[in-house]
């Protein structure tokens, strides 16, 4: 169902693909979007290694959630790992693709803050500001879930 990568010498392992999605910062989710167009937005997010599972936070409305109600089929993107080895000039980066189905997480209020809260621990200073912003916003929060159906990851010498 879902293409091999073309390229393999250009490949990474598998566990190689997921330490890149669960250490990134930031990936861009894609969906099938208005008309056709793809629609694809960069994401702050956190991957739930033990679940196998992605979240991330947005609106309760708009395109994204128009587009999911229409399709749940997504892409999510990231890269990084920037290195250099001896005597190169350009960089080695790697990426992992995942392909999978998102929905609108609507679970306990429980199981929401939880996620929520793993999620903003990636990228807060302290738990306590955590803490403050999940007391202040948590009821505008919709959390957003994909459930991995294929990943893959490559390294490329961007020259």
């Amino acid at each position: 169902m879902f293409r091999p990568l073309r390229r393999k010498k250009r490949a990474i392992t598998d566990e190689e693909a997921r330490e890149l999605l669960a250490t990134c910062k930031r990936g861009v989710f894609a969906v099938n979007g208005d008309d056709g167009y793809p629609y694809a937005i960069p994401v702050n997010y956190f991957f739930d290694t033990e679940n196998d599972k992605i979240y991330f936070h947005g609106a309760k409305a708009g395109h994204k959630v128009d587009a999911l109600k229409r399709d749940d089929k997504v892409c999510f993107t990231v890269y990084g790992n920037e290195c250099y080895k001896d005597g190169d000039w350009a960089p080695y980066v790697m990426s992992t693709v995942v392909f999978g189905r998102c929905r609108l997480a609507n679970d306990t209020p429980a199981f929401i803050e939880d996620k929520v809260r793993q999620l903003a621990l990636k990228y807060y200073p302290s738990a306590e500001e955590v803490e403050e912003e999940i007391a202040k916003d948590i009821k505008g929060v919709q959390l957003y879930e994909i459930t991995i159906e294929h990943l893959c990851g490559k390294q490329i010498q961007e020259k």
